[in-house]
């Protein structure tokens, strides 16, 4: 593949695909959205075109779609789907959108994007051909191993997080003595957390669950520097993650965070 088209979301990963994906020869084009995408992305692929979501338009973006000559495209990095709700307000490209939409949960707007794409000769790809040596396979990761509380903790969540991941509510809940303490709705794993924090003050389990037919298309469920920095600064010392499903971006410097801060990361 000479070139692929990265429609960027917010946090460190689309910069990891992009370096993943030029380390392969293939050029890369970002569409990255304004007040979410990183501006650091510009500095590592060929060219990013810029959108402001308030001022969305569907055929403006086809065209340059056409213009750069993408086939293929990936969607990488967390989308805030308060922010798209708020500053897209009176947009009628994207109120159609959603209204063309099953409903607004992920998968269905998703869904309706990639119908889309696929309408004018675009295929939505996955990426695992350039991201396979970010999923860990089965086992502890860092240097700590997780208490035997901290086990029981995620032996009793494992079910639930994987639960309201089939229900698309969210991937990530969090655990202290068999209680689940908060759930991941809209605001994001690392909010989550930090809300966990609010209520016990440290001393939780973190564990986060892949949909159980994930479309890695759309959605890369993954964990990197930044959740592992949001744990230290909350107190919580050990993560559950699904192995075979979950990236761990950035996999050498997060092991690395983890190690520091004296947390445990673990691929169920």
């Amino acid at each position: 593949m000479d070139r692929i088209g990265l429609i960027a979301g917010a946090g460190d990963f689309p910069s990891i695909f992009a370096k993943e994906a030029k380390a392969k020869n293939t050029k890369v084009i970002a569409f990255a959205i304004k007040g979410m995408t990183a501006e650091s992305l510009s500095e590592i692929v060929d060219k990013i075109h810029w959108f402001d979501p308030a001022r969305f338009n569907i055929a403006a973006f086809v065209m340059l779609l056409i213009t750069e000559r993408i086939k293929n495209m990936v969607m990488v990095g967390k989308v805030d789907k308060a922010l798209i709700f708020n500053s897209t307000k009176g947009n009628k490209d994207v109120e159609s959108l959603f209204k063309s939409s099953k409903d607004s949960t992920d998968y269905s707007i998703l869904a309706e994007v990639t119908r889309r794409f696929n309408q004018i000769g675009i295929n939505i790809i996955d990426g695992m051909d350039f991201l396979k040596d970010l999923i860990p396979g089965k086992g502890v990761l860092t240097a700590r191993q997780p208490s035997p509380e901290e086990m029981a903790d995620i032996e009793f969540g494992i079910n639930m997080a994987r639960e309201i991941a089939h229900m698309d509510i969210g991937q990530t809940i969090t655990v202290k003595n068999k209680a689940v303490i908060t759930v991941e709705a809209i605001e994001g794993t690392d909010n989550t957390i930090r809300r966990a924090y609010d209520f016990v003050k440290g001393d939780f389990t973190v564990i986060k669950m892949a949909r159980p037919k994930q479309d890695m298309r759309w959605d890369v469920p993954l964990v990197g520097l930044d959740t592992i920095r949001t744990m230290a600064e909350c107190r919580s010392h050990s993560i559950a993650i699904e192995s075979g499903k979950m990236f761990l971006a950035e996999k050498e410097k997060t092991l690395e965070e983890a190690d520091k801060n004296g947390i445990t990361i673990i691929a169920v």
